[in-house]
């Protein structure tokens, strides 16, 4: 088209967004497909605290996952543990219970200090590292935009090895952090060197707003690789009772996932899902038990999968 007419791949995406936000579902990240939608579940282990790997990966196929999710402390230690296990016992465990490492969460070694892991990612052939981005915060317009674009050089030599062993890097936006506003995350896509970059979208840290976060998940859409089902309810810094702790989880506190789930339809989401909360003191489970972890997580996916259902285009 002439130049006067074209539009930018960040006015494309704005563009979008709107759409959705507008309830217009035909706008999609890919091409339609015969299959119904569905969402592609993982696993965190950091929901059940410091328990064995040997005691949490049989319970990823009752959630409808075939993948896991890895944690390090202090929200879990089953990073730890696969040290402790070693690569080969670890690799025969995955085995066992017919799950696959899908993801490596690892804020303490940051945006810079990942290299070894994803070459150990690269092993046991895991496709995701999610970890917090890097820089100053609180920062607006143009200081955000150069900031942000700082970060991304630093980390050229990194997404390197990314693009090496096939691993992408996926930035939440987590609070106190550079990448942590609506903005950020919206530079991060726009420019971003490399398709390893991605973003791990945590509602949570956003305003509550489904409107909001529903045209998020829109603009967003082509660098989206996780999705936490994850509200703020009442926080997950107080020592509350149990049952406030769980108004993080959805379907539990006040967040409509409805439009949420209608944008993830309308982009044809292919990333990862996980039903999430943090809880407190960390590195406890989020329920006392193995079993009734797992059994509020499958209440997060089946209240999940019943909004799929209803968003138009699912079964």
């Amino acid at each position: 088209m002439p130049p006067s007419t074209a539009i930018d791949r960040r006015t494309f995406h704005a563009f979008a967004a709107s759409a959705i936000g507008a309830g217009l579902t035909g706008v999609s990240h890919a091409a339609p497909s015969s299959v119904p939608f569905q969402l592609n579940y993982m696993l965190p282990s950091c929901m059940y605290g410091y328990a064995k790997l040997a005691e949490i990966l049989p319970e990823a196929q009752k959630i409808s996952a075939s993948q896991i999710d890895v944690w390090p402390k202090v929200h879990g230690d089953q990073r730890e543990q696969m040290d402790e296990l070693g690569e080969e016992k670890f690799a025969q465990l995955l085995r066992k219970n017919n799950v696959q490492l899908g993801c490596i969460t690892q804020y303490k070694l940051g945006p810079f200090g990942l290299q070894d892991e994803m070459r150990l990612a690269q092993r046991f052939g895991c496709k995701l590292i999610v970890t917090g981005g890097s820089g100053p915060k609180g920062l607006q317009g143009a200081e955000l935009k150069k900031a942000v674009g700082d970060f991304l050089e630093k980390m050229k030599p990194h997404l390197e090895v990314a693009e090496e062993t096939g691993v992408t890097i996926a930035i939440e936006n987590h609070a106190n952090n550079l990448i942590e506003s609506p903005d950020s995350l919206r530079w991060l896509l726009e420019l971003r060197p490399s398709n390893n970059l991605a973003i791990a979208l945590a509602p949570y840290h956003l305003p509550q707003d489904e409107k909001f976060l529903a045209q998020l998940i829109g603009e967003l859409a082509e660098g989206l690789q996780m999705f936490y089902a994850w509200q703020h309810g009442d926080g997950a810094h107080d020592p509350l009772p149990t049952e406030r702790q769980l108004l993080q989880l959805p379907g539990r506190g006040p967040l409509d996932f409805q439009p949420l789930v209608d944008a993830l339809v309308a982009i044809n989401y292919q990333g990862w899902t996980e039903v999430f909360m943090h809880p407190v003191p960390r590195g406890v489970p989020i329920l006392p038990t193995v079993a009734a972890t797992t059994a509020e997580i499958a209440r997060g996916r089946d209240y999940l999968n019943q909004l799929v259902a209803q968003s138009g285009k699912g079964k």
